[in-house]
């Protein structure tokens, strides 16, 4: 992968700029997944790993698509006003890996 790739999403009424690339392009992605900037309304996921990073992930797709739930989850506490949340990396992560099975169980009783 390696290149930018950037697309507007629609955070609570606010658009963000969410972007994937990489360490040589962006400076905070250095030693990092990716990151939420509230304030310039900005999600950048690292979108080039290297090969050692990659191969200890067995399933390097799902690791992606937690990421980018993670950071976006981030950005809809921060336009929610629950400053104290959106830095509480426990329940940031809990509900990154926990929002498919969430997902699921609504679809499967029709309240999405």
């Amino acid at each position: 992968m390696g290149e930018t790739v950037s697309t507007t999403i629609n955070i609570l009424g606010t658009d963000y700029n969410f972007t994937e690339s990489k360490e040589e392009l962006d400076s905070r992605l250095e030693n990092c997944d990716g990151y939420h900037d509230g304030y310039a309304k900005i999600i950048c996921v690292n979108n080039d790993y290297n090969e050692n990073h990659s191969s200890a992930i067995r399933n390097f797709p799902e690791f992606r698509n937690s990421v980018k739930r993670h950071e976006i989850i981030h950005a809809f506490l921060h336009e929610s006003g629950l400053t104290k949340y959106k830095e509480d990396e426990l329940i940031v992560e809990w509900l990154a890996i926990q929002f498919p099975k969430m997902l699921s169980a609504f679809q499967k009783v029709d309240c999405v």
